[in-house]
C-alpha cells in the first residue's frame, strides 16, 4: 500500500466522516476559544511560522531548545532538524540522514528515486546517553534508525530493522525503554531492545473505526503517566489515541480537530505535527497545512488540556489562529540563522539549507570560492540529472538571485537556475557550437507514476557574451490556485531583463514536496564541463 494510494482514498471521506464520534464533540477544540481582540495587547507571533516546505513535523524540547524533523522524500542529505528557542523562529541546523543509500535508485543510477526516500518518520532525545535518535521506514522495506550527540551531526546509523514501521512515533519512556507507534488505519507499538538495535515485540493496540477512515502520522507520548498516540486523518483532521494501562493499550479514540479552517488563506486544515511542553509547562502543537505550490508549512498554535487527560488545541474565533501570543519562554541566547538571505558558499561544506535532487555525485561539485558544479551526467533530461542542488522557496513571495560563471562551459552543456517539482521552468545558459545563450525552457513534466512525459522547450533566448550572468526567479507560492514564477536576466549585474513568458506553477499535492529553487549543470554530449555560482542570494519582497 502506496501512501499516495491511502491519501487519495481519504479525499473521498471528507464529506462521509463528519459526524462526531460517539462521546466526543465534533471537534474536541471547539471547547477552548481565544477571540480576537483579546490577543491585541499581548506580544504575538504570526502563522505560518515558518513559510517553507517542512512537512510530516516531529517537534521535541531538550532543556532549553527546541527541536524539529521534516520529510524530504528524494531530497539528499534528508531529514532535516530545525532548531529554535521559542518555538516561532526556527533555522536549519542539520540533517539526521546523511546520504540516502537505500538503493541505486537514489543515485539515479538506472533508477529515480522520486517521491520515496524520507517520509514521515521521528526524532527523539534520551537523556541517559545524552543522544538524539532519527527512526523512519524506507519503501516499506525496513526501518533505519540513526544517532547522533548533536543535532548538527555527525550522525550514524545505528542499525535496521526489519519491520517497516510506517510513519513512526519513537518514544523515550520514564524508565528509559524506547517504544515506537506506527501504521496507517492499523496502528501497533513495537518495543526496542535496550540499545534500540532489535525489536523485542510488536503488537497491534487499535483498528481505525471505518467511520473515520485513515489514520497514520504517529507521534507518541507519555504525559502525566498516560500514554498518547496522536494521529492524522489526512489531510482534515487529527485524532488522539490515550492508554491508561501503559503502551500496548488498550487505547481510546478521540478527535482532536477535523475539518478546521486554518491560518493561510488559500490552503488547508492544520495537521500531522507534534505535541510539545515549554519549559514553563505551556503545550503547543506544531502542525503542518497544505500550502501548494509551496508544499507543507508549519503552523503552531497553543493546547490546553481537560480534567481527563485530553488536549485541546486553542482557537481564534472558531479557527486556528493566524496569530497567538508569543509563547512565554526565557531570552534566547542568540539569534537563530536566517532562512532567507545570502551564501557565498565559503567555508568546506555546504550550508544546512541545501539539498541535492537524489544524491550527489561528489566527486562532481565542490565550495570554497563559489560553488562549482562539473557536469555529472550526460542527458537531455534535468530529472535524471545528477547534482541539481536545491533551495526551498520562502512563501509567500520570494525571489532567487544567482551568479553564474560560464567560462568552463562545454559544447550540449546546461546550466541555470529552475523552478523545480513534477512540472518544471529554467532560466539559464546552453552552449552549442561554441555559441552560447540564455534561455528561458518550460515544458519539462513528468506523470502520476513521477516518469519523465516532457524534457523542456526553449521559449525564448537571448546572446550573451562574456562569462557571466546574473540570473533571476522570482515565484509566488500562495496556495489556493496555480500560481506564476518568472524568470529574468542581467549582464551588468543591475539591470534584469525578463525572459520568456510566465510559467504556471501547479498546485496539485501528489508530489508532496513543494517546488524549489534549484541549482543545475548537465551535459548533453560529453562530460568535462563546469560552472561556478559565487554567489546566491534568496530575497523576499
Amino acid at each position: 500500500m502506496g501512501r499516495r494510494r491511502a491519501l487519495a482514498a481519504a479525499t473521498g471521506l471528507v464529506a462521509s466522516a463528519s459526524l462526531p464520534l460517539a462521546g466526543a464533540s465534533r471537534s474536541a477544540a471547539a471547547s477552548g476559544s481565544f477571540r480576537g481582540p483579546a490577543l491585541a495587547s499581548a506580544a504575538a507571533y504570526t502563522n505560518p511560522v515558518i513559510w517553507q516546505d517542512f512537512a510530516d513535523i516531529d517537534v521535541i524540547r531538550v532543556e532549553g531548545t527546541y527541536y524539529a524533523s521534516a520529510s524530504t522524500m528524494h531530497y539528499s542529505p534528508g531529514a532535516p532538524v530545525l532548531r529554535s528557542y521559542d518555538l516561532v523562529n526556527w533555522e536549519i541546523a542539520g540533517h539526521s540522514v546523511p546520504v540516502l543509500d537505500f538503493g541505486a535508485k537514489y543515485d539515479l543510477n538506472g533508477g529515480r528515486g522520486y517521491v520515496r526516500g524520507i517520509w514521515a518518520s521521528s526524532l527523539a532525545y534520551r537523556p541517559s546517553n545524552k543522544t538524539f535518535y532519527w527512526l523512519g521506514q524506507i519503501d516499506f522495506s525496513r526501518t533505519y534508525l540513526y544517532t547522533a550527540t548533536a543535532v548538527e551531526g555527525p550522525w550514524n546509523r545505528l542499525t535496521t530493522i526489519s519491520t517497516p514501521y510506517y510513519d513512526a512515533g519513537l518514544l523515550v519512556d520514564s524508565d528509559d525503554t524506547l517504544y515506537v507507534a506506527y501504521g496507517n488505519t492499523t496502528i501497533s507499538v513495537a518495543q526496542l531492545s535496550s540499545d534500540g538495535r532489535s525489536q523485542v515485540r510488536t503488537q497491534q493496540v487499535f483498528s481505525t473505526p471505518s467511520s473515520v477512515g485513515t489514520l497514520e502520522g504517529a507521534r507518541f507520548y507519555k504525559i502525566n503517566g498516560q500514554y498518547y498516540i496522536f494521529l492524522t486523518r489526512p489531510a482534515n483532521g487529527q485524532y488522539i489515541l490515550k492508554s491508561s494501562s501503559g503502551p500496548f493499550g488498550p487505547y481510546t479514540l478521540r478527535q482532536v480537530l477535523l475539518d478546521l479552517r486554518g491560518p493561510i488563506p488559500g490552503g488547508g486544515v492544520p495537521h500531522q505535527g507534534g505535541l510539545v511542553r515549554t519549559q514553563s509547562g505551556a503545550w503547543y502543537y506544531l502542525a503542518f497545512v497544505d500550502a501548494y505550490p509551496g508544499g507543507r508549512v508549519p503552523a503552531l498554535a497553543p493546547v490546553t488540556w481537560t480534567a481527563d487527560g485530553w488536549p485541546v488545541v486553542q482557537l481564534v474565533n472558531g479557527a486556528w489562529g493566524t496569530s497567538y501570543p508569543s509563547p512565554a519562554v526565557p531570552t534566547p541566547p542568540r539569534q537563530v540563522t536566517p532562512m532567507v538571505g545570502v551564501d557565498t558558499f565559503d567555508g568546506t561544506t555546504l550550508k544546512p539549507r541545501w539539498e541535492w535532487n537524489h544524491n550527489p555525485d561528489n566527486t562532481k561539485w565542490s565550495v570554497g570560492n563559489g560553488l562549482t558544479l562539473r557536469t555529472a551526467t550526460v542527458t537531455n533530461d534535468l530529472y535524471w540529472a545528477r547534482n541539481t542542488l536545491t533551495h526551498r522557496i520562502q512563501g509567500p513571495a520570494s525571489t532567487a538571485t544567482v551568479d553564474l560563471d560560464f567560462s568552463a562551459m562545454r559544447d550540449g552543456d546546461r546550466a541555470g537556475l529552475a523552478l523545480l517539482r513534477d512540472s518544471s521552468a529554467w532560466i539559464g545558459v546552453k552552449r552549442d557550437g561554441g555559441v552560447t545563450r540564455v534561455v528561458m525552457v518550460n515544458g519539462l513534466t513528468m506523470d502520476g507514476n513521477w516518469n519523465t512525459t516532457g524534457t523542456g522547450t526553449e521559449v525564448a533566448s537571448a546572446a550573451v557574451s562574456g562569462n557571466r550572468v546574473r540570473l533571476r526567479a522570482a515565484a509566488d507560492i500562495r496556495p489556493g490556485s496555480a500560481r506564476p514564477g518568472t524568470f529574468s536576466y542581467s549582464t551588468d549585474g543591475t539591470t534584469f531583463i525578463r525572459l520568456g513568458p510566465a510559467f504556471s506553477m501547479g498546485n496539485d499535492w501528489r508530489f508532496f514536496m513543494g517546488y524549489r529553487f534549484a541549482l543545475f549543470n548537465h551535459a548533453t554530449q560529453a562530460l568535462g564541463g563546469a560552472v561556478r555560482v559565487p554567489r546566491f542570494e534568496l530575497s523576499t519582497p
